[in-house]
């Protein structure tokens, strides 16, 4: 029987259904294209006891991450200038020198860590994918492969000691054993006013921006702050701070520690006010939500194929995770975009999964002119369109598909 991933409750209310899809990371190489495509139910599901949002079928992480993961932490101006103040904010706040130890799960390339070393800090990172921590230790930055886990813990504490500090950007939620995953924490941080900070979308805007298309395998749960109080409590923890950031459509960073280590900010309170004021967790607005995502799907496929009667070529730009939640729910497949152009190095050349739409380098833009470009990472819509301002100029046209399907030229 499925039960929740914090209160462990059965009561779980199913109310999207966005199909079955394969995993947003796994881009196919040409070789493979031959090869079987697993696809996997994703179904979201509201726990009625806690109101925890998560997904109803978990795929196993060593599926998902193990094996030639192809994502970096945003190396665009904006994550970068995101990285580096929270760094520094943390670095300030909690007044961490060179002997404070910041460890980061889930560190990637090691950009986060980086700001830390920059700002005084000592790190350690933890990270699963190989060819992701050998691009980590190129920057210098220490890293574990392995999971976050009572062994890797173990190994950071004899070697290093414990740390001030442990974050999680962007891999709280993507975590099925969060009751084990705070018994590590605990384990590592220092004692009384160890801090865990984490930072993940921000199940409020995911709602009223009707930001669907973050919904996906690696995001088994889809956080705000109601569920999260009685997790920590049940752990002889307190959320004692929040921060409300513009990452990703619209995030949060929510600062944990053992209960009494740290006064609670008003926000914490304002925030719980908040989401019960807007029916978070009640059906009607779920239902509503759903419906609207189904309303996306009808007006964006409408436009394209429209657009497509027409003649006009479209290709789209930038290939994250979300953008495969897109094209796959959508169907939106080879037929309709030409091909999906890209800066990293780890997909170009590829295909991506489900609907193996071939992903080119972004000067393809340039060099092909098609007449629309379909913005799959829309939440760095700005920064984009300012650096393809040469394919603007020459009358190249935008589309922007989320909250609604809109052009911009």
């Amino acid at each position: 029987m499925l039960t929740c991933r914090t209160c462990r409750s059965n009561r779980l209310y199913k109310f999207l259904d966005l199909g079955f899809t394969p995993p947003a990371d796994q881009f196919r190489r040409k070789d493979q294209m031959r090869e079987p495509e697993i696809h996997y139910p994703l179904e979201v599901c509201l726990c009625e006891d806690c109101g925890l949002v998560q997904l109803a079928h978990t795929v196993s992480p060593e599926i998902l991450y193990r094996n030639d993961y192809p994502y970096e932490s945003s190396i665009t101006k904006t994550g970068k200038a995101h990285w580096d103040a929270f760094a520094g904010h943390v670095v300030s706040k909690f007044k961490l020198g060179k002997d404070s130890l910041v460890v980061d799960i889930g560190s990637n390339v090691g950009v986060l860590l980086e700001a830390f070393r920059n700002n005084g800090a000592a790190v350690q990172g933890v990270d699963p994918a190989a060819n992701i921590v050998l691009l980590a230790q190129k920057r210098g930055i220490e890293t574990i492969c392995d999971f976050f886990n009572a062994e890797s813990v173990e190994q950071i504490i004899a070697k290093r000691g414990r740390a001030s500090v442990i974050t999680g950007t962007n891999v709280f939620a993507h975590i099925d054993d969060l009751h084990a995953l705070m018994a590590n924490v605990k384990r590592l941080l220092v004692e009384k006013k160890g801090v865990f900070i984490f930072e993940a979308p921000y199940f409020v805007n995911l709602v009223n921006k009707l930001e669907y298309d973050t919904i996906y395998h690696e995001h088994l749960s889809y956080l705000s702050v109601k569920p999260l109080v009685s997790f920590f409590a049940a752990h002889g923890m307190e959320i004692f701070d929040v921060q409300l950031v513009d990452i990703h459509g619209g995030s949060f960073r929510v600062y944990i520690a053992d209960k009494g280590a740290y006064p609670v900010e008003p926000i914490v309170g304002e925030l719980l006010a908040k989401e019960e004021a807007m029916g978070l967790y009640t059906r009607p607005v779920l239902v509503k939500f759903a419906a609207d995502v189904a309303k996306n799907r009808a007006e964006l496929t409408w436009l394209l194929h429209s657009l497509k009667r027409e003649g006009k070529s479209i290709v789209g730009v930038s290939a994250p995770a979300k953008g495969m939640t897109l094209l796959n729910y959508c169907r939106i497949g080879d037929d309709l975009l030409d091909a999906v152009s890209e800066k990293s190095t780890l997909k170009i050349g590829r295909y991506t999964p489900g609907m193996h739409i071939p992903v080119v380098s972004d000067e393809y833009l340039l060099e092909h002119q098609p007449d629309y470009a379909l913005l799959l990472a829309w939440n760095f819509a700005d920064e984009i369109i300012k650096n393809l301002d040469g394919y603007r100029k020459k009358g190249g046209k935008f589309i922007v598909p989320i909250p609604m399907p809109k052009i911009i030229s």
